[in-house]
């Protein structure tokens, strides 16, 4: 992939403590290699503590604390899932008005996980198909979701995918999706 395939391009990477360590690292990592300028938002301040499979993971540096986080500030959101961290996330009302943002405007999301769990209290889930944890699947499909048992899912401007070991084939969509999507606003 190109390094500059998403040169200028500005993520939101949405956590906070209790994430999937790899589930933030690899996306970023990629999506970084690819030109993008990705930054940590989080309702916590300072550090927020990752969740490493089985025991605490390390710690990364808050790039903005959620208080003072605009949306409109960038062109894409990235959802990683753990279990904690989505879990807290959704029960935040700042935390699923900064995401809900980014669907009302109509600019891409990607969610791995346990990460549909914040696009359910965003109230995104409803018509779209998508993939997840196979644990959320009655949460999805009873919040109006067609959910899927898939590696990957793009539907619209939200790509989803199951757990750590679909992270290759998730970051080679996201990195479509959010290129095809910064391709769309600067033609508009």
């Amino acid at each position: 992939m190109a390094s500059d395939t998403l040169d200028g391009l500005k993520v939101a990477i949405l956590i906070t403590d209790g994430f999937e360590q790899v589930e933030m690292t690899e996306p970023r990592r990629a999506l970084d290699q690819a030109g993008a300028e990705t930054q940590i938002v989080s309702p916590k301040d300072g550090q927020v503590k990752a969740w490493k499979f089985t025991e605490w993971g390390d710690e990364f540096p808050v790039g903005m604390s959620l208080n003072g986080a605009r949306p409109d500030d960038y062109d894409a959101l990235l959802l990683p899932g753990g279990v904690i961290n989505p879990d807290t996330l959704r029960a935040i009302p700042a935390a699923v008005a900064f995401a809900k943002a980014f669907f009302d405007g109509g600019k891409p999301v990607a969610s791995i996980c346990h990460g549909p769990w914040t696009i359910i209290e965003a109230g995104a889930a409803r018509g779209r198909r998508l993939t997840s944890w196979p644990s959320l699947r009655t949460d999805l499909r009873n919040a109006g979701a067609d959910w899927v048992d898939e590696q990957v899912v793009v539907n619209g401007n939200l790509v989803t995918s199951r757990k750590p070991d679909d992270i290759p084939a998730f970051n080679r969509a996201v990195i479509e999706l959010f290129a095809s999507a910064r391709g769309n606003a600067r033609a508009a």
